[in-house]
């Protein structure tokens, strides 16, 4: 019985990845967890029932073709003799199906438990990605992880089930083959395993090499891929500089490099089949040679010689199954390493043992800068959100020192600072998508290194600054977060994100589709899907990094006064370049430079902080310029008010 198998090799990539590692003095911990060694391993055993089913009957295949050319040659010797032929006939035939029908069932047993690997795999690895480390996953490129999550995984089906099926049953034939043609005649045994050893011996030394040139095309292969979904993701910037060209050049550089690579994978591919058909030619001349003579000189009957020769033509096709399965395991070893690397990808940190909460509010700097007691909140209990003395940075460039500061359990709270003073650091360190270096991040009076990513994301909404938004329908999208909401409440959350009127006017309302990125939505629209989105998870505290950066004045009117209301029942924390976005904040941080300057209501920063009185003066200055020239261009009358940015 013999089983053939087509193998295509799929690209991927192995690229050396250098873990940015999110540290100040100290350095901060980054997720270590790692899944168990040898996860690969692991899955193919769980399929172990089917694997051994499979072999099992492979077994009773190779059993059935080995005693075929015994029974050819009874028949042989029973046609001499003039015996009835019928039975041996009969049996034959029976062994022929036989053969065939074990040979189609094992394969669906391998076939079935390797897409059972390959289901397992892509979902335990898919799984393992979603809940990476967040600092580690930054580092790598999204190309190579698609990459080892599609491509890989399906080669190393062939690899664990068809190859290494391949080379046991094949390999059983090859051995029965031996040991039958030993018990005929050892001396034309000898000359054809020596003729076969040479020609093994070669192909072996292919296959080492196979492995390896295999291993650097995935690898270049993969790098194409990364590139071009490079490029994909970012290709309205590509057009807009004029950069095809250039992109262009690179990607086919890169397919060049997979071209020479993939050259020699080929080369070596090819030469398995000559090198081993040079033993089998060999030993066929030779036994043919001697074996007739031998039968000239009835040294050997004619039935044992033509039993030896069946031997032999039935150790061709599955020696060179052998082999060939050998050279496609080679290549899927390398994508069993892969995936195997891919498994140990760094998790994001279970909570703590001790699951303690935090200890009393450490000073908080005043209005002015100077420590002051942190106050609780009204209600007495903890503050929504609480820093203390915390370091952070990336590799040694420190991004925040010794940051303290409290937001209270109701309330809009602004974070204000030039470019680069930390502002965006401080939410990813409340979503912990970072650890700090030192010092702690409280919620509700709870230290989340000792939490849940669970429990902090469920508790903390977030806006980011690029709107994320997802193909699918409107509400598909405004109900990621929460997919039980009841009608009653997307509503609500669609009203205090100032949608309501977009909804009314799209074709299909909620249900209208969206493209990938939220295409069919303007870049303000984008933003209040986002907001509506937190609104609905009910968070006790919704993060809005840059929430107005894409809004125009009258949108960004609306979002104020929409976060006003959110603000009166859970706690808001707003990052905003736009002054007028947070003049009414009821707490304003002013960060510079990694460190909290300030702490103090608008009209008190104006009167006491001179970063922040800039701040605000050049940001009104500007607005004043531009209401005027609003006024200008739209003829209002001397001496009336024109609209600008509230200040």
């Amino acid at each position: 019985m013999t089983t053939t198998t087509t193998a295509t090799t799929t690209g991927s990539t192995t690229t050396a990845a250098t873990t940015k590692t999110a540290a100040t003095t100290p350095s901060t911990a980054t997720s270590t967890a790692t899944a168990p060694r040898g996860l690969v391993a692991q899955l193919t055993r769980a399929q172990a029932r089917f694997l051994t089913g499979g072999v099992l009957l492979g077994i009773l295949g190779v059993a059935s073709t080995l005693v075929q050319p015994q029974l050819v040659a009874h028949l042989i010797e029973a046609v001499g003799r003039k015996e009835p032929i019928a039975l041996l006939v009969t049996l034959l035939a029976v062994l022929f199906v036989a053969d065939a029908a074990l040979s189609a069932t094992q394969g669906c047993l391998i076939g079935r438990a390797g897409e059972n690997i390959v289901r397992d795999a892509r979902v335990l690895l898919s799984g393992r990605v979603l809940r990476a480390d967040l600092s580690y996953l930054n580092t790598q490129r999204q190309g190579d992880v698609h990459t080892r999550l599609v491509g890989d995984t399906a080669l190393m089906k062939i690899a664990l089930t068809q190859s290494l099926a391949q080379i046991l049953l094949n390999g059983l034939i090859v051995l029965g083959g031996v040991v039958m043609m030993a018990l005929i005649d050892v001396w034309l045994l000898l000359v054809t395993v020596g003729c076969l050893g040479v020609a093994s011996v070669a192909s072996i030394g292919v296959a080492r090499g196979l492995r390896r040139a295999a291993l650097v095309n995935r690898a270049d292969t993969g790098e194409f891929g990364a590139d071009l979904q490079r490029v994909l993701a970012a290709l309205p910037t590509v057009k807009a500089a004029g950069a095809e060209g250039r992109e262009e050049d690179r990607l086919a550089a890169r397919a060049d490099t997979v071209r020479r690579s993939g050259n020699r994978v080929t080369v070596l591919n090819a030469l398995f089949s000559p090198v081993l058909n040079v033993g089998l030619q060999a030993s066929l001349a030779a036994v043919m040679g001697i074996g007739m003579a031998r039968v000239a000189t009835t040294s050997l009957s004619v039935a044992e010689f033509t039993a030896f020769t069946m031997y032999l033509f039935y150790l061709v096709s599955p020696l060179v199954l052998v082999f060939l399965a050998l050279g496609t395991y080679q290549q899927g070893r390398a994508a069993v390493q892969r995936v195997d690397e891919l498994a140990g990808i760094p998790q994001e940190d279970a909570p703590a043992p001790d699951g303690g909460s935090g200890t009393a509010p450490a000073p908080v700097p005043d209005a002015s800068g100077r420590p002051a007691a942190a106050s609780p909140a009204p209600d007495g209990g903890h503050p929504a959100v609480e820093f203390r003395d915390v370091g952070f940075g990336y590799g040694d460039r420190t991004v925040l020192d010794a940051v303290s500061f409290t937001v209270p359990r109701r309330g809009l709270t602004a974070l204000v600072g030039v470019s680069g003073a930390g502002k965006t650091t401080v939410f990813q360190l409340i979503e912990r998508f970072y650890r700090p270096g030192r010092g702690a991040v409280l919620l509700d009076g709870r230290d989340i290194a000792h939490l849940s990513t669970a429990e902090i994301r469920d508790g903390v909404g977030y806006v980011q600054q690029d709107s994320a938004a997802m193909r699918g329908t409107l509400r598909e999208n405004i109900v990621y977060a929460a997919p039980d909401a009841t009608e009653a409440d997307i509503e609500e959350a669609v009203e205090l994100a100032g949608l309501t009127h977009v909804v009314a006017a799209l074709p299909d309302g909620l249900d209208t589709p969206l493209g990938d990125h939220g295409i069919g939505l303007s870049g303000g629209q984008r933003q209040r899907l986002c907001v509506a989105r937190a609104l609905l998870q009910k968070p006790a505290v919704i993060l809005l990094d840059e929430a107005t950066a894409h809004l125009d004045s009258e949108a960004e009117a609306a979002l104020r006064d929409s976060l006003r209301r959110i603000a009166r029942r859970c706690a808001v924390v707003a990052i905003a370049h736009r002054i007028s976005t947070v003049v009414e904040a009821d707490r304003i941080v002013v960060l510079d430079e990694g460190r909290v300057r300030a702490v103090g209501t608008h009209a008190q920063l104006v009167r006491d902080d001179a970063l922040y009185g800039r701040l605000a003066a050049a940001q009104f200055a500007d607005g004043a310029r531009a209401g005027a020239a609003a006024e200008a261009a739209a003829g209002t009358p001397s001496g009336q008010p024109a609209v600008g940015v509230a200040g």
